[in-house]
């Protein structure tokens, strides 16, 4: 399918709970900050900036990596892969055991008053059996996991993008008919358990326009699991659309879902989609790059924040020498680095 994705098969994920760039009016404080780091901006897209006062977890896989790399004696590496350790950058919890990891983030990020982004990714049925397979064995194991979940975040400041795949995989058919009646149900309920946090933002993961390339076939899929009581929905989840491209269909489907907002994952857009039909495009493609640093400013009112959603670096799965999904691919990671310089 050309335009799935890849996410973290969790018992692949370390802790790298990262507070990217949260949407536009989340709950966050004006002083004691954090502001994003300077440096040479990405190809074609503004410079990082201070509107991306979320945290940054100094023991992420890149951080460990850049350590690492110093101590080699591979310094320009290290000062590349900066572009990546020192921005935020989402978090994907634990399938098991959400909460050690929701919980650490939180008092790190607190002490600088700062905000968390976390994905929830454990939905029944998870990724049609994919690279990505999984998620918890039946609905009322995920009632309880998604419980813990939002008890982890408490009243800190976080904005959950939710079950990225499982809308577009029943607007795709990939996900049984037998099954759908559930899933719709289970989100709706996770949207209500996580707005009922008092500084939570949600987003409803809905694909991206190679994927599901009539945004109408969205729409009823996206009421169905509660976008009314959304804070939006979230495009280009660990895929490479452009910011043009997915902007354009995100105003498209916002207007068709009551004029929800949206995020934008720009975590590896930089240089767009893999050129060409080519065989599973969206699974480590060669040539990407980081895209648009995270920042809540994004000139349009509809749109509230570029994120890093996929952690770059992070490898979508066995395909092209890549390690299973989820799993920390150092010199992927360099590479989407190092293509990123203006």
């Amino acid at each position: 399918m050309s335009g799935r994705r890849i996410f973290p098969a969790f018992t692949a994920i370390t802790t790298v709970v990262l507070g990217a760039a949260l949407a536009a009016g989340c709950s966050s404080p004006s002083s004691g900050t954090q502001e994003a780091p300077t440096g040479p901006p990405v190809r074609g897209e503004a410079a990082p900036s201070a509107a991306a006062p979320y945290w940054v977890d100094p023991n992420s896989d890149a951080a460990r990596q850049v350590r690492a790399w110093e101590k080699q004696g591979r310094a320009e590496d290290a000062e590349i892969l900066r572009r990546i350790s020192t921005r935020p950058v989402a978090d994907w919890p634990s399938g098991e055991a959400p909460a050690p990891e929701i919980r650490s983030a939180v008092r790190s990020a607190a002490k600088t008053r700062q905000s968390v982004l976390l994905v929830a990714y454990n939905i029944p049925h998870r990724d049609c059996g994919a690279y990505s397979a999984g998620g918890a064995a039946d609905a009322a194991s995920y009632r309880s996991w998604i419980g813990e979940f939002a008890a982890a975040i408490g009243k800190a400041p976080a904005t959950v993008v939710l079950e990225p795949d499982a809308l577009p995989h029943i607007a795709d058919g990939c996900t049984p008919a037998e099954n759908h009646d559930e899933r719709y149900m289970l989100l709706s309920e996770a949207v209500d358990t996580l707005k009922n946090l008092p500084h939570t933002k949600v987003y409803l993961d809905a694909g991206n326009p190679d994927w599901i390339n009539d945004p109408a076939t969205m729409a009823e899929p996206l009421k169905r699991a509660g976008i009314d009581r959304a804070d939006g929905f979230a495009l280009n989840s660990a895929n490479f659309q452009t910011n043009a491209t997915v902007r354009s269909y995100g105003a498209r489907l916002s207007a068709l879902v009551g004029g929800a907002h949206f995020v934008i994952d720009t975590s590896r857009n930089g240089n767009g989609p893999l050129p060409g039909d080519r065989a599973e495009a969206w699974c480590n493609p060669p040539g990407r790059a980081l895209g648009t640093p995270p920042t809540t400013r994004t000139g349009d009112d509809g749109l509230d924040a570029y994120l890093w959603i996929k952690r770059p670096g992070d490898s979508d799965g066995t395909c092209r020498g890549g390690p299973p999904a989820g799993t920390w691919w150092p010199d992927y990671a360099l590479g989407l680095a190092a293509r990123a310089k203006s």
